[in-house]
């Protein structure tokens, strides 16, 4: 068995895997992160073949460019778990499942009358007198260059998009620090900060009570949820987190 087979072998059960976990997954940030690996494992199966270029191009461009960029989006909108279980446009689900049909009985059609012909190869006439790199080169930026550009704008129109939808106008204007003061005096809440923990003891933990000048601890410095030293006395309070 060859070392293209035992990749072939060990990584093609993890793609198919990350490939369904992009469809199953319940939460988008995860299928986005299924669909990198997927891509991740791809360029290695390119690169196990020789098309080095091409897998390369499938890590920077896709994986580490497109799928940055759509993580990037969707953090920005953010996706709410009551949002995804709403259906917004009636009969989206049943439109959605039967144009996935019919791109998929077109895809099998087309590959049940395909003809299939012996392999060119890197040598054969359609890449003579030019590599491999600058036949794609030609394609992308020469053939199929207004492609390329509307693909670039339609990334950029997506990035403008969500920093359009998620910004939020402020109701009412900011509290000022002296609003904030009233209101502090107001509900009777400690006027002075807190004094840090570790303050004249022998450890600067955050579960040590500062020391006052008598020496006595100081329950106040150490948070509710640190009160577990028995150098930290229990305080009555009304209720009110420290």
């Amino acid at each position: 068995m060859t070392g293209e087979a035992v990749v072939f072998w060990i990584l093609a059960p993890l793609t198919v895997i990350a490939a369904l976990g992009v469809v199953a997954s319940a939460k988008a940030v995860y299928s986005a992160l299924f669909l990198a690996s997927t891509m991740v494992m791809l360029a290695v199966f390119y690169i196990v073949q020789g098309a080095v270029f091409l897998g390369v191009v499938q890590i920077v461009v896709y994986t580490g460019a497109v799928m940055m960029l759509f993580l990037f989006v969707l953090m920005l909108v953010g996706v709410d778990t009551s949002d995804t279980l709403t259906e917004n446009l009636r009969g989206h689900r049943a439109a959605a499942v039967v144009i996935g049909l019919g791109f998929g009985i077109l895809l099998i059609g087309g590959l049940g009358n395909a003809s299939l012909t012996g392999f060119t190869g890197f040598t054969g006439d359609a890449v003579a007198g030019a590599g491999t790199v600058e036949a794609l080169a030609e394609l992308i930026f020469v053939r199929y260059v207004w492609a390329f550009q509307l693909t670039g704008a339609l990334l950029i129109t997506a990035t403008i998009g969500a920093m359009v939808l998620t910004h939020r106008d402020q109701v009412g204007s900011a509290k000022t620090q002296k609003q904030l003061s009233q209101e502090r005096f107001r509900r009777g809440d400690r006027v002075t900060p807190l004094p840090s923990p570790g303050v004249y003891a022998r450890h600067n933990g955050v579960d040590r009570p500062a020391r006052l000048p008598d020496g006595a601890p100081a329950p106040m410095s150490v948070g509710r949820q640190f009160r577990t030293s028995p150098d930290t006395p229990a305080e009555k309070t009304d209720g009110r987190l420290p």
